[in-house]
C-alpha cells in the first residue's frame, strides 16, 4: 500500500501519464495521416474570420460537421493555425493539457493533492485530446477564474469567465463564483470591460460587420444545434437524454430537467454563512464543473474533461476518512465515466447500454447530487466561525 501510495503521488509518474497519453494519441494520429476533423474545424474558424466567410456555414470540401464557436475563438486559433497541420494539431493538443494542468496545480487544496486529481483525470484528457477538443482549455478557464477570485485577482478571473462564455458559452457558469469575490463592484465592472474587449477583438483581423453579423449567425447556430441534439447518438450525454431514453419520451422539455436542477443548485447558497469557508467554495467549484455538463444539450463523450474535474476535486475536498458509498461513487464514475469509451470497457456494453442509453452522464449526476447534500449539511460552524473572525485562527 505504501508503494502504491507514493506510486499515485510521484509527479514524474503523474506528469507523465497526463502529457504521454495525449501526446502517443495525437501524434499517433498524425503519423498515419489519419486527419482531425475537429482541428480543421477550429483552424479555419480563424481563415474563415480572415477572409470574412460565414463562420457557421457546411464546408465539405474542408470538413465535415459545423463549426459552433464564436468569432473570439479565431484569435486563440490564429498561431495554430498559421502552422502546418501535423505539427499546430500537436502543439494544439499540448496548449490543452498544460493549461489544464496549470490550473489544477494552482488550486487551494491541500499538498500534492493536486497530482491525484491529474491522475484521476489523465484519462478522461485522453479522450478529448483524442479528439483534439478545446473541452480542457474551457475546464480550464473556469478552474481559472476560481482560483483568481481567491486570489482577489478579479479583474482576470472576469476574464477566465468572459472568454469562456465567447468561446463556447459554457465558462459564464463560472459567474456561480461572483459570490466569493471580495471586491463585487470590481468584479462586475472588469466583467463589462472583459465582454467589449472580447466582443470588439476579432474585428481586428476582419470587419465590425462582418463580426456583428457573425454573432447573429452565432446564435442561430446554437439553437439549430440545440435542437438538433436530442436526435443525436453521440450528443446529448446528460440527465436530460437519459430520461429521453429510459422513459421514450423524446418530446421532453430540457427545461423539465433543467429548471429543478438549477433550483438544487440555487439552494446551495443558502449557506451564506459558509462561503469565505474554503471546503464549501470548493464544492461549489465542483458542483459547477459538474452541472455545466450533465444538464447540457450538447454534451458529449469529450465534454467529460469538465465533469470529471469536478468529480476529482469532490473526492478530494471529502472529509477524511471517506465513506465505502463515497468510494463506490468514484469507482463508478471511473468505470462508467471515465473509461467506459476506451478499448479497456467491455464493447458489447458500451453499445448496447452506455451509448444509447447516456450512461455516461449517470456517475457524474449522482455524485453532483451528493456535492448538493454536502453543501445543506455538511458542518462548516468552527470554520465559518474562523472565516468570519480570522483572528481567532
Amino acid at each position: 500500500m505504501q508503494k502504491l501510495a507514493k506510486l499515485i503521488t510521484n509527479k514524474p509518474f503523474v506528469y507523465s501519464l497526463w502529457f504521454g497519453l495525449s501526446l502517443f494519441l495525437v501524434i499517433k494520429g498524425v503519423l498515419a495521416h489519419q486527419g482531425f476533423n475537429n482541428y480543421t474545424i477550429f483552424k479555419y474558424n480563424f481563415l474563415n474570420t480572415v477572409h470574412q466567410h460565414n463562420l457557421y456555414a457546411y464546408q465539405p470540401e474542408h470538413y465535415y460537421d459545423l463549426n459552433h464557436y464564436g468569432p473570439i475563438f479565431s484569435i486563440i486559433m490564429a498561431p495554430f493555425s498559421l502552422l502546418p497541420d501535423s505539427i499546430g494539431v500537436i502543439l494544439w493538443v499540448l496548449f490543452n493539457a498544460f493549461i489544464l494542468f496549470k490550473a489544477i496545480q494552482l488550486l487551494p487544496l491541500k499538498k500534492d493533492q493536486y497530482v491525484i486529481v491529474l491522475l484521476l483525470c489523465a484519462h478522461e484528457l485522453m479522450t478529448a485530446s483524442a479528439n483534439v477538443q478545446s473541452n480542457p482549455m474551457i475546464a480550464a478557464l473556469i478552474i481559472l477564474s476560481f482560483n483568481f477570485i481567491k486570489r482577489e485577482q478579479d479583474f482576470w478571473a472576469a476574464l477566465m469567465i468572459a472568454l469562456g462564455a465567447f468561446i463556447k458559452l459554457y465558462g459564464i457558469v463560472g459567474l456561480a463564483f461572483f459570490f466569493f469575490s471580495n471586491n463585487k463592484p470590481k468584479f462586475v465592472l472588469s466583467f463589462i470591460f472583459w465582454s467589449v474587449v472580447l466582443f470588439v477583438l476579432p474585428m481586428a483581423i476582419s470587419s465590425p460587420s462582418f463580426i456583428i453579423q457573425t454573432y447573429h449567425d452565432w446564435y442561430t447556430d446554437l439553437v439549430i444545434k440545440n435542437s438538433g441534439n436530442q436526435h443525436s447518438v453521440m450528443q446529448e450525454i446528460c440527465v436530460t437524454g437519459f430520461i429521453r431514453r429510459i422513459s421514450h419520451y423524446e418530446d421532453l422539455k430540457n427545461m423539465y430537467v433543467i429548471g429543478p436542477a438549477l433550483v438544487l443548485f440555487g439552494l446551495s447558497y443558502l449557506r451564506i454563512g459558509a462561503y469565505r469557508v474554503l471546503e464549501y467554495q470548493r464544492l461549489i467549484l465542483s458542483s459547477v464543473l459538474i452541472f455545466a455538463v450533465i444538464f447540457s444539450s450538447s454534451a458529449e463523450s469529450s465534454t467529460y474533461i469538465i465533469a470529471f474535474v469536478g468529480v476529482a476535486v469532490w473526492f478530494m475536498n471529502l472529509n477524511r476518512p471517506v465513506t465505502g458509498f463515497e468510494i463506490f461513487l468514484l469507482v463508478l464514475a471511473l468505470l462508467v465515466t471515465s473509461l467506459s469509451p476506451s478499448d479497456l470497457f467491455p464493447s458489447f456494453i458500451r453499445t448496447q447500454y452506455i451509448v444509447p442509453y447516456k450512461l455516461k452522464s449517470i456517475p457524474c449526476f449522482l455524485i453532483w447530487l451528493k456535492i448538493i447534500y454536502e453543501t445543506l449539511t455538511r458542518d462548516f460552524a468552527k470554520k465559518e466561525e474562523c472565516a468570519l473572525n480570522p483572528a481567532r485562527v
